[in-house]
C-alpha cells in the first residue's frame, strides 16, 4: 500500500499530543494523530482526570465527616466502591469524548495502533487487526508520554501489588495499604484510599515528602496528612515485597521510620509509586537517527526540536517536570514552529506544580532552599491559613501561604501554597512570575474580601512590614550613629 502523505504526524494522543494535533489543524495543516489507546493518554484515562474525580469524592466524604462542627447533623458517609468507580469512569468518558469532538472540529485524523519509525520522515502504524499502514510527513511530533515504573524485584500482579494505573480503577478497598513513594502520585492516592477507609502507610526513601518542594511546605503537608490518619515514614526503604496469600503481601521495611531495624509487616495491598519512565522503546528511534540520553529522555531545544530535522518531542519523553500542562504548552509550541512561527518557544520560568491532596499543594518558581542556593538575598513571607477570615468560614484553617522574594530587587521568585483550592490560587503566581512582578505589585493589588486569594496579598504586604491581618515582624535595630 502506498504511504499516506500528510503535513504532520503526532505520535501519542495525550495532553501534549492532542494539543499539538489540534493546533496544527487550526493552522491549516493536514495532520494524523496516533495512539495505541483512547485519545487523552494517561492524563484523561488513568491519571489527572480520574484521580481528581476520586479525590473530589474523598473531599466530600471528609466534609461530611466534619459537618457536625458546622452545626449539621449528617450520617456518616458510606463508600459505594462500584458507584465511586462508575463516577470516575463517567468523567473520563466525557473528557475523552470531548477531545474526539475537537479532533473532528479541527480536521485532525485519529488512528489507533502502535507507531514506529521506518525512516526520519516515515512512520509505520501496526493496527489492532494486525495489518500495517505507512505514513509519511515532513514533520513528526513524538508525544508518547510515560508509564509507571514497576520494580522488577517486586512481584507486580495488578491486584495485591499494583501501580498507579491500577490504583485508579479501585478494584477493591483494602483494610491496610502500603504506598511506596512519597511523591505526588503516592500522596494523592494516600488521600484517596484513606478517605475510603483504608489504613495507609507511606514509605519514602528520601528525608522529605515531595522531594524538591520547599521544605517548609513539605513538612506542613506531612503534618496535616498525619492528623488525617496517614502514617508516614521518611528516610526509610522497602527492602522486600512478597505475596503471603491470595490478597496479602509481606513487606520488610528498614530505616528512620523503624529505628534503623528491619521490620516486617503485612498489607492487603501495596501501591508502588516510585516514579514514571518515558515510553520510547517501541518507536524504533534508531531508524529515524535518534537516541535517548543517558536518563532515557529525548533532548530538545526551546522550540522542541530534536537533533533530527523535522522531528520534535514534547511532554514526559523530554524529561522533568512530568506535568500535563507542561506537555500541553510544548505541544502548542511545536505545532506553531512546524507551521512556520519562528518566535514560538517554550519558556520554563513559570510552570506550576500541583498536588491534589486535601488540602492541596501548589507551587511555582524557586523554593526557599533553591533561592538561597542560587545566591539570592532571600526575603520570605508566610501566612498561616488560620489568619484568613475566609478559611475560618470554610472551617479549613490548616495551611500555609509562602512567598519567596529577592530582597535587592523585590522580584517575586516563588509562591508556595498549602490550602483548599491551592491549584486555582497558584494562578496568581503564574501570572506574576511570567510578567516579572515584584512583591510590592502583589501587595498593591486590591484582592476581593473575604477570599483565600487575599491571603497572598497579606503575605506580600507582610514582606514589606505592612500586613494588616497578621503581625508584622519587627524591623532589625539599626546600629547607633557614632
Amino acid at each position: 500500500m502506498a504511504p499516506f502523505n500528510v503535513d504532520a504526524l503526532v505520535i501519542g494522543a495525550g495532553p501534549g499530543g492532542y494539543h499539538a494535533a489540534i493546533r496544527l489543524g487550526q493552522l491549516g495543516k493536514k495532520v494524523v494523530c496516533f495512539d495505541r489507546d483512547e485519545v487523552g493518554g494517561v492524563c484523561l484515562n488513568w491519571g489527572c482526570i480520574p484521580t481528581k474525580a476520586l479525590l473530589h469524592v474523598g473531599e466530600i466524604s471528609r466534609q461530611i465527616e466534619h459537618a457536625g462542627q458546622l452545626g449539621l447533623k449528617v450520617p456518616k458517609a458510606e463508600v459505594d466502591r462500584e458507584g465511586v468507580a462508575a463516577f470516575a469512569d463517567k468523567v473520563v468518558k466525557a473528557n475523552v469524548g470531548g477531545v474526539n469532538q475537537l479532533f473532528k472540529a479541527n480536521n485532525v485524523e485519529f488512528a489507533y495502533g502502535d507507531a514506529s519509525f521506518t525512516s526520519k520522515n516515515t512512520v509505520s502504524l501496526k493496527k489492532k487487526d494486525g495489518s500495517t499502514d505507512e505514513y509519511t510527513a515532513p514533520a513528526i511530533v513524538i508525544a508518547t508520554g510515560s508509564a509507571p515504573i514497576n520494580v522488577g524485584a517486586w512481584p507486580h500482579d495488578g491486584d495485591v501489588i499494583i501501580n498507579s494505573d491500577e490504583a485508579v480503577r479501585i478494584k477493591r478497598i483494602p483494610q491496610t495499604m502500603l504506598i511506596v513513594g512519597g511523591g505526588v502520585i503516592g500522596l494523592e492516592f494516600a488521600t484517596v484510599y484513606t478517605r475510603m477507609g483504608a489504613k495507609v502507610l507511606v514509605v519514602e526513601a528520601m528525608p522529605q515528602l515531595l522531594t524538591g518542594t520547599d521544605l517548609e511546605i513539605s513538612k506542613t503537608l506531612g503534618r496535616i496528612l498525619k492528623k488525617q490518619g496517614v502514617e508516614i515514614m521518611l528516610s526509610t526503604k522497602v527492602e522486600t515485597i512478597e505475596k503471603s496469600g491470595p490478597q496479602r503481601a509481606k513487606v520488610t521495611i528498614s530505616g528512620e521510620g523503624t529505628n534503623n531495624k528491619p521490620e516486617t509487616r503485612e498489607f492487603d495491598q501495596v501501591l508502588v509509586a516510585v516514579g514514571r519512565k518515558p515510553v520510547t522503546d517501541t518507536l524504533n528511534l534508531a531508524a529515524a537517527g535518534l537516541a535517548t540520553n543517558d536518563k532515557g529522555f529525548l533532548d530538545v531545544d526551546a522550540q522542541r526540536r530534536t537533533k533530527v530535522e523535522g522531528i520534535y518531542a514534547i511532554g514526559d519523553v523530554t524529561g522533568a517536570p512530568m506535568l500535563a500542562h507542561k506537555a500541553m504548552k510544548e505541544g502548542v509550541v511545536a505545532a506553531e514552529v512546524i507551521a512556520g512561527d519562528k518566535a514560538s518557544a517554550f519558556d520554563p520560568v513559570a510552570i506550576p506544580n500541583c498536588v491534589y491532596t486535601d488540602p492541596e499543594v501548589a507551587t511555582i518558581g524557586l523554593s526557599e532552599e533553591e533561592a538561597k542556593a542560587a545566591g539570592y538575598d532571600v526575603r520570605v513571607g508566610k501566612m498561616n491559613l488560620i489568619a484568613s477570615g475566609r478559611a475560618r468560614t470554610m472551617n479549613e484553617t490548616d495551611g500555609l501561604i509562602k512567598l519567596i522574594g529577592d530582597a535587592k530587587t523585590d522580584l517575586l521568585l516563588g509562591m508556595h501554597i498549602v490550602a483548599p483550592q491551592a491549584e486555582s490560587l497558584i494562578g496568581e503566581g503564574v501570572i506574576a512570575l511570567e510578567m516579572g512582578a515584584t512583591v510590592e505589585d502583589i501587595g498593591l493589588s486590591i484582592h476581593p474580601h473575604p477570599t483565600l486569594t487575599e491571603s497572598i496579598m497579606d503575605t506580600a504586604e507582610f514582606m514589606h512590614g505592612k500586613a494588616i491581618h497578621i503581625v508584622n515582624a519587627k524591623p532589625a535595630k539599626q546600629p547607633a550613629a557614632v
